[in-house]
C-alpha cells in the first residue's frame, strides 16, 4: 500500500527525472529479502533517458536495470513498498522519505527541492552512455555469450567487466596496426601461450565480422584439455577458421610466416619463448602483454644500482621494467618498431603492459646495442640469457 507522502515523493522524484536533474536515488533499509539497497542515476541512451537502477545483492555482487520513463511510476512505487529509506540526491539540492519502525512517514527537504526544481539554475545530471566508451565490441556478440563474458541478453557480467574492457581495449590496439598486415588476401594469425583463447575469439571475430577478411587463426598451448575446449568452442560458434594445437610453440614450423602474433600473459619467460618464436617465424605485427617477471630477480648485476635493488620489493618493480625493455630492445635488433603502451585500467590488472611490434622494411637493426643492454644489466651472466 503506497501512502500519500510516498506518493508525493515519488512524484518529485518523477519530476526530478523529467528535468534531468537526479544524481542518486536511493532505497535502503529493506523490510525483507535479500537485496539490501537499490541506487539509480540517470543516464540516456540512443536518445531515451533512462534510470539505470543497480540492485545491491548477497556476495558483493550486484544486478541491474534499466527504467524507461513510461514504467517509472510502477517500478519506483513497487521498490517503495519494500524499503523503509528513500535519498533522492539532484543537482537541484536533496530530500527524504524515512519510516520508522512502527511506520511513521517523515520527509525532509521535499518543498524546498521542489521549488529548486520547477525554478531555474540547476544542471543537468544525465550521464550520455553512448559517447561514454569507446568500444568495439557491444557485449551482446555471440562469442562473448558463449565464453561466459555476457548474459543471453548481451550485458556484461559485473565480474566480467574488468575482462571486457581488456579485450576491447587490445582490439583498439589491433585496429591500430592494422594498416601494417596485408591489405588482400587470408590473414594468418598465431595465438600463442593461448590459454582458454578470450583473445584469440575475439580478434579472429573482429577480423571476419568488422574487416570482412578471411582468417587462418592458429592457437597454441601446453595443455590439452584447455585445446580440447577451445577447439569445441569455435566449433559451437561456427568459427570454422580457427584451429588449436596443444604443443610447445618452439616446436612450430618455422616454414610458414604468420601475418600477426598475439600473447596475453604468457607466464615469466613464456613472454620471451613467444617473441623469440614470432621473430623466428617472420610475424609481421607482434601483440604480447607479459605476465610475471621472475627471471631476472636473482640475475640483475648493476653495481650502480646497488642502493635500489638491496630492497627486494623495489628490486622487483625495477625487474619488471628491465625485462621489458630488453625485450623490447630484442625487437628492435630484429627490425620492428616497437612500443609500450598500457593494455587497460590499472585497476582491472596488474599485469598491463603490452609490448607491441611492427616489423619495419626501412629498419636498421643494431644487435651489438642489445648485446650492451644485456651486459649492462646481467654482467657476466649475459652471456646466458
Amino acid at each position: 500500500m503506497i501512502t500519500e507522502k510516498t506518493r508525493d515523493f515519488l512524484a518529485l522524484a518523477a519530476l526530478a527525472f523529467e528535468k534531468g536533474a537526479i544524481k542518486k536515488l536511493v532505497f535502503s533499509r529493506p523490510r525483507s529479502g535479500e537485496v539490501k539497497r537499490v541506487s539509480g542515476r540517470l543516464v540516456e541512451h540512443r536518445g531515451r533517458r533512462l534510470l539505470a537502477l543497480e540492485y545491491s545483492l548477497p556476495g558483493d555482487t550486484v544486478s541491474h536495470k534499466n527504467v524507461a520513463e513510461s514504467d517509472l511510476d510502477s517500478v519506483l512505487s513497487e521498490l517503495a513498498k519494500g524499503y523503509m529509506q528513500i535519498n533522492l540526491i539532484t543537482t537541484a539540492g536533496e530530500a527524504e522519505r524515512r519510516c520508522s519502525k512502527s511506520d511513521k512517514e517523515t520527509l525532509m527537504g521535499t518543498e524546498k527541492l521542489r521549488r529548486a526544481l520547477l525554478g531555474d539554475g540547476f544542471e543537468a545530471a544525465v550521464e550520455a552512455l553512448d559517447n561514454k566508451k569507446n568500444y568495439i565490441l557491444s557485449g551482446n556478440e555471440p562469442f562473448l555469450i558463449s565464453l561466459g563474458i555476457s548474459d543471453k541478453s548481451g550485458r556484461v557480467h559485473d565480474k566480467k567487466q574488468g575482462k571486457f574492457r581488456q579485450i576491447n581495449r587490445f582490439l583498439l590496439h589491433v585496429e591500430d596496426v592494422y594498416a601494417a598486415l596485408p591489405a588482400e588476401g587470408k590473414l594468418t594469425v598465431y595465438d600463442l601461450c593461448c590459454g582458454k583463447s578470450y583473445l584469440s575469439f575475439a580478434v579472429y571475430h573482429y577480423l571476419t565480422a568488422h574487416k570482412g577478411r578471411e582468417v587462418d587463426m592458429l592457437g597454441v598451448d601446453l595443455k590439452r584439455d584447455v585445446i580440447l575446449w577451445c577447439k569445441d568452442e569455435a566449433a559451437r560458434l561456427g568459427f570454422s577458421g580457427m584451429r588449436f594445437i596443444a604443443d610447445d610453440i618452439k616446436a612450430l614450423p618455422r616454414d610458414k610466416h604468420p601475418d600477426m602474433v598475439i600473447s596475453l600473459h604468457a607466464c615469466d619467460v613464456a613472454t620471451d619463448i613467444v617473441i623469440n618464436s614470432a621473430i623466428e617465424l617472420g610475424a609481421r605485427v607482434i601483440l604480447s602483454t607479459p605476465c610475471c617477471h621472475r627471471y631476472l630477480n636473482d640475475k640483475v648485476s648493476i653495481p650502480d644500482l646497488g642502493f635500489l635493488t638491496r630492497f627486494p620489493h623495489l628490486r622487483n618493480k625495477l625487474c619488471e621494467a628491465l625485462t621489458d625493455a630488453i625485450r623490447l630492445a630484442r625487437l628492435e635488433a630484429a627490425g620492428y618498431k616497437v612500443s609500450a603502451p598500457e593494455l587497460t585500467d590499472p585497476d582491472d590488472t596488474p599485469k598491463n603492459t603490452l609490448i607491441r611490434a611492427v616489423r619495419s622494411d626501412g629498419a636498421s637493426p643494431d644487435p651489438k646495442r642489445y648485446d650492451e643492454i644485456l651486459r649492462y644489466v646481467l654482467g657476466d651472466g649475459a652471456d646466458g640469457y
